[in-house]
């Protein structure tokens, strides 16, 4: 008999073996029974039922939806809905359909050692008409597998009476006294049945029937792994097309659902997360979603699009406590014999993710490390701007991302990765309010689209139950040193405004033409600035070659600027002349974020400001040369976010 025809018995034996005794049980003797491998089940009013058997499975069933789960690994083996077995991949290990996994290293040690948690001890934390919640828990020790990393991991799961769905989150802590580490990823995935999900949805332009596993295997690898050419699938309609997982990443503030729809029988299958605080990097973190496999992902933690500058590095001793989630599985059915099935269902799941947000944070959630509503503080106020080049008063910071996130120097959010940010985006007059922020001391961070620069608020914010704190009038002051003689971009830390060829017509994803605000996403942009501009570089006539009608040779003036992305990058500028001898300008070489492979319009934020003596310029024409030297390979290079000059400060 073949493994997964074994499986198949498995998941019948609680009905082949007769009935289920149903009866009401306290938690300690529910974690009992469920070791013995008794049948389990709430009281008789209840529509949720637990179960369990001998085969190391247990089950949540609420009516709706049909969860197996492995015990004490804690791993998600089968999801039975609408007339559908198991959701999941059958064919593959039980440890490799739905699971908790972490990419560690230790200092000095092996670099992304693979650990896919698996729980050693269940335990039912809730059992009434309404709530199901279940914890498999795997604790660390100095004897534990060298390939596990050094935290206590508490999986669970919680199902509701009357939900098609349910949901999973995982408290992670480690001791004092326990060795360093670095912790580079954590995730939930699923993968899904192949033979049946074949439509993908990320966001309303990114959505489409995906290639199979089998057709990537079947296509040509293009420069790195991750990069498929399609030559031979077996939908005809996709042939000729790229296949990259990191075409179809997302932003955190706006990854909130996205999954995949079966056709026959018409079912759909969502990762809803309605919060992001708990996610490192802040709301323009991106990061995976869902991918050809099927696969789909939640993200807690990940290097992509920042590198090891946003990893968690723990020192020996180090104490720490988070909780990742919750997230929501939601599972949706429509008639098969519906012609949009495709868009009924996405748009039904748009329609709870957004009932899943209104409802957070969650009050059915059995922990004390998840505080309520009632247990959480809010902050208020309101930011402006002061910069007297741009305006003689103040005025309000239209649009500012303002949030809460752990003390630090400014702009520091953006690699912050163990503990909790709370964000919000201000008015048109820079009001904000931020709802719900946890308990705890924190720095208040903002940042204005328009503006460079970054501000935080001097002095720590303590948040307690049920706290309300008015800031009151915040100023910030953007980096400026004197009026704009010229400027090439908008400030806004994303090089989208900048232009993007279109795509080299052999490695095209159709999924993203026509789409502009995805155009940047294709495949093999990086080499057609050679395809297109040759041996001869651009040359800006409003900008870096300009006219000075007046000219202060004592004077000091300012290049100021930002980059959007960078690895491995630097920039050199020259002013007047190309001659090696004359002074050079140059910022520091830095950025490991990796997003010009993985097509991302941005990665890490980072600002530079370079000096330019009067001397060097001309009155009349001048011509500033700005180069990256170190490029050693078409994935090392940088994205410019903006760049002006500044004449000489005038005391403005």
């Amino acid at each position: 008999m073949a493994y997964h025809d074994r499986w198949i018995l498995l998941l019948l034996l609680p009905l082949i073996f007769g009935s289920i005794n149903v009866f009401s049980v306290s938690d300690g003797d529910a974690a009992a029974a469920a070791s013995r491998g008794d049948n389990i089940a709430m009281n008789e009013t209840s529509l949720l039922q637990l179960r369990s058997h001998h085969h190391g499975q247990v089950v949540m069933d609420n009516g709706i939806v049909h969860v197996t789960l492995s015990s004490p690994g804690g791993e998600v083996i089968g999801i039975k809905y609408k007339g559908m077995d198991n959701l999941l991949e059958g064919h593959n290990k039980i440890t490799n359909r739905g699971y908790l996994d972490l990419v560690w290293n230790s200092p000095g040690g092996r670099t992304g050692t693979y650990d896919n948690v698996q729980g050693t001890k269940m335990r039912i934390l809730q059992q009434t008409d309404d709530v199901l919640e279940l914890s498999f828990v795997r604790q660390w020790s100095d004897s534990s597998p060298e390939g596990m990393a050094p935290l206590n991991v508490d999986k669970r799961y919680v199902m509701l009476r009357n939900t098609s769905g349910f949901y999973t989150y995982s408290i992670v802590d480690r001791e004092e006294g326990w060795p360093g580490f670095g912790l580079g990823a954590a995730r939930v995935a699923f993968k899904l049945n192949m033979r049946k999900f074949r439509y993908m949805a990320v966001s309303e332009k990114r959505r489409r029937i995906m290639p199979t596993a089998q057709d990537r295997s079947r296509g040509k690898k293009l420069g790195y792994p991750e990069a498929v050419l399609l030559t031979n699938p077996s939908n005809r309609d996709i042939k000729g097309e790229v296949d990259d997982k990191y075409q179809y990443s997302v932003e955190s503030q706006n990854d909130k659902v996205h999954g995949w729809i079966s056709r026959n029988p018409s079912v759909g299958f969502w990762m809803i997360m309605p919060s992001y605080e708990f996610r490192t990097g802040g709301p323009v973190k991106q990061d995976l979603t869902s991918h050809v496999g099927p696969t789909t992902l939640g993200i807690f933690m990940s290097s992509h699009y920042g590198g090891r500058e946003v990893d968690a590095k723990f020192q020996d001793g180090e104490s720490w406590k988070k909780v990742f989630g919750p997230l929501m599985i939601y599972v949706n059915s429509a008639s098969s014999s519906d012609e949009n099935v495709y868009d009924l269902l996405w748009e039904d799941a748009k329609r709870q993710m957004e009932e899943e947000v209104q409802s957070w944070p969650y009050n059915f959630i059995h922990s004390e490390d998840f505080p309520g509503t009632s247990q959480r503080g809010m902050v208020s106020g309101q930011l402006t701007v002061r910069d007297r080049y741009v305006n003689e008063k103040d005025f309000g910071a239209k649009s500012a991302y303002v949030g809460l996130a752990l003390p630090g120097v400014a702009g520091s959010w953006e690699k912050e990765n163990k503990g909790y940010q709370f964000w919000t985006r201000a008015d048109e007059n820079g009001r904000f309010v931020i709802k719900n922020i946890r308990p705890g001391v924190y720095n208040l961070y903002a940042w204005v689209p328009g503006f460079l620069g970054d501000y935080k608020f001097e002095g720590d914010i303590t948040i307690t139950e049920g706290s309300k704190s008015d800031m009151g009038i915040l100023v910030f002051s953007p980096p400026r040193q004197g009026p704009t003689l010229w400027e090439i971009g908008v400030p806004d830390r994303s090089a989208a405004e900048f232009y993007v060829p279109d795509p080299n017509p052999n490695y095209v994803n159709k999924v993203l033409l026509n789409n502009y605000e995805d155009r940047f996403r294709q495949y093999g942009l990086w080499e057609r600035y050679t395809e297109i501009y040759g041996n001869d570089d651009p040359v800006y006539t409003v900008g870096i070659k300009f006219e000075l009608d007046q000219l202060d040779y004592m004077g000091m003036y300012t290049l100021q600027g930002a980059l959007a992305s960078s690895t491995g990058a630097q920039l050199t500028f020259q002013v007047n002349d190309q001659n090696p001898y004359w002074p050079r300008l140059a910022t520091k070489a830095g950025g490991l974020d990796n997003a010009i492979a993985r097509h991302g319009i941005h990665g890490l934020y980072r600002l530079f400001s370079v000096q330019v003596p009067g001397y060097l310029l001309r009155q009349g024409s001048n011509t500033i040369y700005v180069t990256q030297p170190r490029a050693i390979g078409p994935y090392e290079g940088l994205m410019y976010d903006y760049i002006r000059l500044e004449g000489p400060s005038t005391g403005a």
